[in-house]
């Protein structure tokens, strides 16, 4: 999986902090901009995020291009609705025989000879049913496994990055959507650090929120960035 920040809006950490200072001030919101203070914005973000009040977050986003992700980290994906996906479409596209291969499998020699062979199948019988049978595409690509790999944009605010990463960076996580939101935050938090500086599992920053809890919380972010679990 490959995965890329594209493109964002300019100045992350100072357009939040100036948004949110806006509601308090009788000066223009270009005043509060210039006169944008790191400390100062790393101190107000740090309270904005503790207070709960978000909606500043909704004024900075970005667009993530992913590549080699499979059919089934995307259905995942496409859930959190606060945001906008392009996805390589199987109707127009021919498709190649690119499926991604869980490490459970790769770690099991006849498993993954398993996996390959039946892969291997389902992608000729597709090869024929376009060629031979003159079947459409879009019709033929229902033979295709739910591994088989796809690419996409997304653009998501960053106060739905934060839900994003809270829930899909909990150990808990599907490994392969884990993988992703690890690969975005480090993106991220190299163009906005102060406004992603707590996001993460709830484990880092407080006690687990979840139901079932996988009672290995994470030590420090530094863990959480270098923890791959593929």
């Amino acid at each position: 999986m490959e995965v890329r920040l594209l493109a964002h809006t300019p100045e992350p950490d100072a357009i939040v902090a100036a948004s949110a200072r806006i509601c308090y001030s009788n000066i223009t919101s270009g005043e509060l901009l210039q006169g944008e203070e790191e400390n100062l914005s790393q101190k107000l973000i740090a309270n904005l995020f503790t207070s709960g009040h978000l909606s500043t977050f909704e004024h900075v986003s970005f667009t993530f291009g992913i590549d080699g992700l499979s059919r089934v980290a995307s259905h995942q994906l496409v859930r959190h609705r606060i945001a906008s996906f392009s996805q390589q479409s199987q109707r127009y596209v021919k498709m190649s025989d690119d499926v991604v291969i869980p490490p459970s499998v790769k770690a099991n020699p006849e498993a993954l000879s398993l996996f390959q062979e039946q892969a291997d199948s389902a992608h000729d019988a597709y090869k024929l049913l376009t060629e031979k049978f003159n079947i459409p595409k879009e019709d033929a690509r229902f033979i295709l496994p739910h591994g088989h790999a796809t690419n996409l944009v997304m653009t998501m605010n960053a106060r739905e990055l934060h839900h994003f990463f809270r829930l899909r960076l909990c150990r808990r996580a599907q490994w392969e959507i884990h993988e992703l939101a690890r690969k975005m935050l480090i993106l991220v938090r190299e163009k906005a650090p102060v406004l992603f500086a707590k996001a993460g599992p709830s484990c880092i920053f407080g006690k687990c929120e979840e139901s079932r809890s996988c009672n290995q919380p994470y030590r420090d972010m530094e863990e959480l960035l270098t923890c791959s679990k593929n």
